[in-house]
């Protein structure tokens, strides 16, 4: 979070599986209810409605815009960056993202759908906040992991940002990202939980919960009987297959070119590929999206007030 004269900066990357700010990293899912919960740790009040933060699964919208559930976790990231800083009040610049190619279609309906008029009131885990929306800067997912560093890229460098939902990859030439080679696809971790999901079922006639699916995908493996971890391994090493493939179909090839992996299916690529070290980056930083928005929304801002 970073301050500009009376307003603050607050980025917000809004994936399909995760909500990260520059500090904070929460399960995207949102239950509505019309009074108050018995578990009530991760609940925001907001218009009259009770909505418990961080329970279900968020399904696929190529439109965020398209119901009011990012809305309200926008509510929870810019509550949960307010109480890092120590305050509950705040006129506020939100950063955020959208994918590569969505960009120009989408960019100004994801703004307006951010932004509210006037005094916003909520309550979350049982504290006050008051926040006024004063801008909303829309920054390209991708880039914005490597953001801080790109113009320090030399030679044909691939960007592959593998979130939850989508796949974008953007190529960088000598520091300089090229607008006609930028993909979007629907091909996220999530595919490769649900083909994991399925393929246990088809082997063993047995359901597998996500949450031992996700421990495997972002620790390689997991302490459960060596032939189911054997099964689930197979899946996730096909789909990271997948992933090379359809890289190689936008060109990549690693002789070379070097390729910056970021995003949850980074993970996946750690553990189950076997990668040349020297022409492969990992970017860890689960925040690092939300980082580069911020990053980026700063530069933009101390721009402005030069001119």
């Amino acid at each position: 979070m970073r301050k500009v004269n009376n307003t603050i900066i607050i980025a917000i990357d809004h994936g399909y599986g995760n909500i990260k700010t520059a500090n904070h990293c929460f399960q995207t899912g949102v239950l509505t209810y019309d009074s108050e919960q018995l578990f009530t740790k991760d609940m925001l009040v907001y218009g009259g409605k009770y909505y418990i933060i961080g329970e279900g699964h968020k399904e696929f919208l190529p439109e965020k815009q398209l119901d009011e559930d990012y809305f309200l976790l926008t509510l929870v990231a810019i509550a949960k960056e307010l109480k890092t800083a120590g305050m509950t009040e705040a006129d506020v610049i939100l950063a955020v993202g959208l994918p590569l190619t969505w960009m120009t279609g989408q960019k100004e309906s994801f703004k307006q759908y951010l932004l509210r008029d006037g005094d916003i009131l909520f309550t979350y885990r049982k504290v006050e906040y008051n926040i006024r929306i004063c801008d909303v800067r829309v920054y390209p997912q991708g880039f914005a992991a490597i953001a801080p560093f790109a113009s320090e890229l030399t030679g044909v460098n691939m960007i592959a940002d593998i979130g939850n939902g989508t796949m974008n990859v953007l190529y960088i030439v000598n520091g300089n990202p090229l607008s006609g080679k930028m993909y979007t696809e629907k091909f996220g971790t999530y595919q490769c939980t649900l083909a994991i999901r399925e393929e246990f079922m088809r082997k063993t006639r047995r359901e597998l919960n996500d949450a031992i699916i996700d421990g495997i995908l972002i620790n390689g493996t997991a302490d459960i009987a060596k032939d189911d971890l054997k099964l689930i391994k197979a899946t996730a090493t096909a789909y990271v297959a997948d992933i090379f493939r359809r890289l190689r179909e936008h060109g990549y090839d690693e002789n070379t070119m070097k390729l910056y992996l970021t995003g949850g299916g980074a993970c996946l690529v750690r553990h189950f590929c076997k990668i040349n070290k020297d022409r492969v980056v990992f970017v860890d930083d689960i925040c690092a999206a939300a980082k580069g928005y911020e990053y980026m929304a700063d530069l933009q801002l101390q721009a402005a007030d030069k001119d």
